[in-house]
């Protein structure tokens, strides 16, 4: 298959026009940077403009990096498998893949979803050579002619611009006034139904619809905050759950409650089972649990000692599951106050502050919600309506994370098995609004419907 018949003729000229060079970097590293383009929104944003589908030797290399810059350059993220299939059979329909050619592109689209993406920072830092290499082939091509007009002036600016061809680590600028087309078309299309939220969903419509991405936001960091035995934990489990129950990956992180108390917790929660009752009806909660496997995400579990496990370490276990093929949508760390600094001061707060904003960047550069959990100070274990200002130890948390969500319950709500949800501090949505919400706590059910949204 050549280049030029990839494509309809007219169609992309320069990538059907332009011959294909030759690079020292081999075929496995050529797919690995269209991989990356087709699966890694952080590896777009910091490679924009510098990689074209010309550069890759293999068509179908080069047809898939193409569809992947299109959709960047109007949606500024990578899309997901679904978002592929759709693109292609666009491409397809616009016979822009001719359909000789359909069967190699699909066989070559499931390779490279399937390839390990997972040192992504090495590829970076070499496909600027990549791209400085195609780049100055290309001047010298247009030395050639502007050498016959005695353009020297033109030589040098176009030699000057392949020299300076390299990696964006700041990621492209975003230029507000041109790119208020692209704006309007992904808001056209979100409305047409024709692309889905981001957001992660909560499992409850009238909680979505009261966060901005329509569900836990990824890049963003939420925190739920409650003073001790308010259910935080159960919160995070409910909400784990009903993610991965929507076809979510989810990993859950513990550092204060054993993994198979988690998972037992799950157990009861998935099938509507109270704790105690786990061990009388063993057969029906393997049937319910297998039932829900078939529709459901991935869930993995990992325990960690408190006060051990540093942002750079989860980091390293997210990216031995990506090599892997596994990515996650949402994390859930059960909490960061339990988590240790990068490097450890004798001041809590700065330890505080570190870690959440190495979680908040994590959750920035892998491009993923992380959902967690903070304790009150004591006058919020004493308060009908936990807000911002009792968050214990340091205020910092509340500066840092996207969606603060305190869980509060009195008497009379423990008495009606009711809970009120709070919008303690918000960046992105409104705040200061109220979720009543039913529970079956005895089932681990933290959230069983909701009941109004003042």
């Amino acid at each position: 298959m050549s280049a030029e018949l990839a494509y309809e003729e007219g169609l992309d000229t320069e990538f059907a026009s332009s011959p294909v060079a030759t690079f020292e970097f081999d075929a496995e590293f050529q797919s690995k940077i269209a991989a990356l383009m087709l699966r890694d929104s952080v590896f777009m944003s910091r490679i924009d403009g510098l990689v074209e589908p010309a550069h890759f030797e293999d068509p179908c290399d080069a047809v898939l990096a193409n569809m992947a810059i299109r959709y960047y350059k109007v949606y500024r993220k990578s899309p997901d498998r679904s978002i592929q299939a759709i693109l292609l059979k666009e491409d397809i329909d616009k016979k822009i893949i001719r359909k000789e050619f359909v069967p190699e592109v699909i066989e070559r689209l499931k390779k490279l979803n399937a390839i390990d993406i997972s040192d992504r920072d090495f590829v970076v830092d070499n496909v600027a050579q990549f791209a400085r290499c195609q780049a100055m082939t290309k001047a010298i091509e247009s030395s050639i002619h502007k050498l016959d007009k005695r353009d020297f002036a033109g030589i040098e600016k176009e030699v000057q611009r392949a020299l300076n061809v390299g990696a964006n680590s700041e990621g492209a600028g975003y230029d507000f006034f041109e790119e208020i087309e692209n704006r309007t078309t992904e808001r056209k299309d979100r409305a047409a139904g024709k692309i889905l939220d981001t957001g992660v969903t909560t499992g409850y419509a009238a909680l979505d619809d009261r966060l901005y991405q329509k569900g836990w936001g990824r890049q963003e960091l939420a925190v739920l905050m409650g003073p001790a035995k308010a259910g935080k934990t159960t919160a995070m489990i409910n909400f784990a759950k009903n993610a991965c129950g929507a076809g979510y990956n989810v990993l859950y992180v513990t550092l204060e409650v054993a993994a198979k108390i988690i998972a037992a917790r799950l157990d009861a929660s998935i099938t509507r089972t109270p704790m105690m009752a786990l061990g009388t009806k063993i057969m029906d909660i393997d049937t319910k649990i297998r039932a829900f496997r078939k529709k459901a995400g991935l869930f993995k579990i990992h325990e960690y000692p408190t006060g051990t496990l540093k942002v750079s370490e989860l980091r390293r276990l997210i990216l031995q599951y990506r090599s892997q093929g596994i990515k996650f949508d949402l994390i859930v760390i059960d909490y960061a106050d339990l988590m240790a600094p990068e490097v450890f001061t004798q001041n809590p707060i700065e330890n505080s502050k570190s870690i959440y904003v190495n979680l908040r960047g994590m959750a920035q550069i892998e491009d993923v919600a992380i959902l967690t959990a903070t304790q009150t100070n004591r006058e919020g274990a004493k308060a009908g309506v936990v807000t911002m200002t009792h968050v214990a130890e340091d205020f910092n948390k509340i500066r840092i994370a996207d969606v603060v969500i305190s869980l509060n319950r009195n008497e009379e709500d423990i008495a009606a098995g009711q809970a009120r949800l709070y919008f303690a501090a918000s960046r992105n949505q409104a705040g200061n609004i109220t979720v009543v919400v039913k529970q079956d706590m005895e089932a681990m059910i933290y959230i069983d419907s909701i009941v109004e949204v003042i």
